[in-house]
């Protein structure tokens, strides 16, 4: 205790010095905390955003493949084998496999009045409501018969509705996307802001119109939804089997079922973390060669005072722990500064960002032992230089 009370009085002595030193060790610590926080905060809206969209969601891409340089394409690419609507409804036909909706996107301009911006357009069959679980909240959603004729209908999302019109009663409204009018027939729940996007500003157009709009001929994206989660993997073999004996060949498509989204999206934000984490733990370590430099200096300054300690019977023990104490109770304290630093920043943050940051408790003891850490690794070299001074050279040192 008696040394601990020296270390502090030390520390006090000299409360500039003192501060400018912990703040390598702040710094290092707010930005571990802030990063990491960030990373797990994606990973908990991505997962949020992968599993709102059901258990039983199947996706299709299809590989995009351009003609050879005489025309000819690839072997079972997709430039010699053009999907129909039709011939893609039949996989309604699998017991195991509930509906299912091609869908094209793009973006294009759209306008109401004197406002105009651009928008994503999305096209797509009535099933994919049920599919991707987007619901409206006033109106309708594209009927069978919107498809069939490519009737101009259009439902919109309430944050486009009031970038245009001000408000999202809009339901009965028209306006025009590419120069031609369409009908608004309905307005899409708000979901908000993920790190995927915005479905509040999305426009679902029919599907057989959008593809005109779009200037697209090929299906590049299927969307499917199983009957239950317990029969996903049987819905998925029975896709790739119909997709094998379209292209013959497995590089043309690809198909990821929500399990291995959600994994891969979640092995994708905790490597992210941990990058961030890593490079926020560089100035962790800058911050405890700070604290080395001025252990360092202070072990020099009071060269004298340590030689009086040994004269009267101070041992090496005593002088070691001394200024390891020190250093730890500088890169202690600036860690738990740092802490509360961090946290004050995630609320800033959290506002700027529009996403709810995430901090364990696991996360905020690993940074403060960490700093801990580096007083007790950068503090040992300057302690035991201390603690071998021999007393008669203390002694005479001026």
């Amino acid at each position: 205790m008696q040394t601990i009370s020296m270390a502090f009085k030390a520390i006090w002595g000299n409360k500039v010095r003192s501060f400018l030193t912990m703040l390598g060790v702040i710094i290092g610590v707010m930005s571990v905390i802030v990063l990491i926080s960030i990373g797990q905060g994606t990973t908990a809206e991505v997962a949020e955003s992968i599993s709102a969209m059901g258990t039983n969601l199947l996706t299709v891409s299809i590989q995009t493949r351009k003609p050879g340089r005489f025309g000819g394409g690839s072997s079972g690419a997709k430039g010699t084998v053009i999907l129909k609507l039709d011939d893609i409804l039949t996989l309604e036909d699998e017991e195991s496999i509930a509906s299912v909706s091609p869908t094209v996107s793009g973006s294009l301009t759209v306008k109401a009045g004197s406002m105009n911006t651009t928008a994503q357009i999305t096209g797509a069959l009535p099933a994919y409501a049920g599919i991707v679980n987007q619901g409206v909240q006033s109106g309708r959603y594209i009927a069978d018969a919107d498809v069939t004729n490519r009737s101009a209908v259009c439902v919109i999302g309430t944050e486009l509705a009031t970038t245009l019109f001000g408000n999202t009663d809009v339901v009965g409204n028209t306006m025009h996307i590419d120069g031609r009018r369409f009908s608004i027939v309905g307005v899409l729940e708000s979901k908000g802001t993920s790190m995927g996007g915005s479905t509040d500003n999305a426009l679902i157009l029919p599907f057989t119109l959008a593809q005109r709009m779009l200037d697209s001929t090929t299906i590049d994206s299927i969307y499917i939804s199983a009957v239950d989660s317990a029969n996903v993997d049987t819905a998925q073999e029975a896709v790739e089997r119909w997709l094998y004996r379209k292209y013959q060949n497995e590089n043309s498509y690809s198909v990821m079922n929500q399990t291995q989204m959600l994994e891969t999206a979640n092995e994708t934000a905790s490597t992210l973390s941990l990058m961030l984490g890593g490079i926020a733990g560089i100035s962790l370590l800058v911050g405890g060669i700070g604290i080395m430099n001025i252990m360092l200096v202070s072990v020099t300054e009071r060269t004298r005072e340590i030689g009086i300690r040994k004269a009267i019977g101070a041992k090496r023990r005593n002088i070691l722990m001394q200024f390891l104490i020190e250093s730890v109770v500088i890169s202690g304290m600036g860690g738990v500064l740092g802490l509360v630093f961090g946290l004050l920043l995630m609320h800033v943050l959290e506002g700027v960002l529009g996403m709810e940051l995430v901090m364990s408790v696991g996360v905020a003891q690993l940074a403060i032992g960490f700093s801990m850490g580096v007083g007790v690794i950068f503090g040992l070299y300057p302690a035991n230089k201390a603690a071998r001074l021999r007393p008669i050279d203390a002694l005479h040192y001026s």
